[in-house]
C-alpha cells in the first residue's frame, strides 16, 4: 500500500493565489522525483468545532483559510528517497525561506501516514 504525507496549513486569503502558484511548482518537482500524487485542497465546508476542528488545529485567524494537502508515494522508503531529492533540488531553495512562504509555517501540521484502506 502507498504512503502519504499529510498537511494542514492556514493561508491568508490574500495569499491564496501565491500559495496556488507555489504549490503548482512544488507539485511538479515532487512528481518529477517520483511522487504518485500531489493534492492541495482549500476549505469549503469546515466549521469550528466544540473541541477540535480543522480551523482550531491551525489556530485559524480572521482573513485566513485552511488547506488540507497530501502527497502520495509508493512506500515509506520511496517517500524518504523522494523527499531527500526534493530538498536538494535547487528549485526549492528560494521557496524554503520563511519570508518566501505565503503562509505561517509555524502553524502547519504535517506527518507521514501508512495507508490502511485503499478502495
Amino acid at each position: 500500500m502507498s504512503y502519504v504525507d499529510g498537511f494542514i496549513v492556514p493561508v491568508p486569503k490574500s495569499n491564496v493565489e501565491a500559495y496556488r502558484k507555489m504549490s503548482e511548482v512544488c507539485g511538479k518537482i515532487w512528481r518529477e522525483h517520483g511522487a504518485l500524487r500531489f493534492r492541495e485542497c482549500m476549505a469549503d465546508d469546515v466549521k469550528p468545532g466544540k473541541l477540535t476542528s480543522f480551523p482550531q488545529s491551525v489556530d485559524l485567524r480572521e482573513g485566513e483559510v485552511v488547506f488540507f494537502s497530501w502527497i502520495e508515494y509508493a512506500s515509506r522508503a520511496k517517500r524518504d528517497e523522494i523527499n531527500d531529492k526534493v530538498m536538494k533540488d535547487p528549485r526549492m531553495a528560494d521557496m524554503m525561506k520563511p519570508e518566501a512562504m505565503p503562509f505561517d509555517g509555524k502553524r502547519m501540521i504535517y506527518g507521514g501516514f501508512e495507508s490502511m484502506v485503499d478502495l
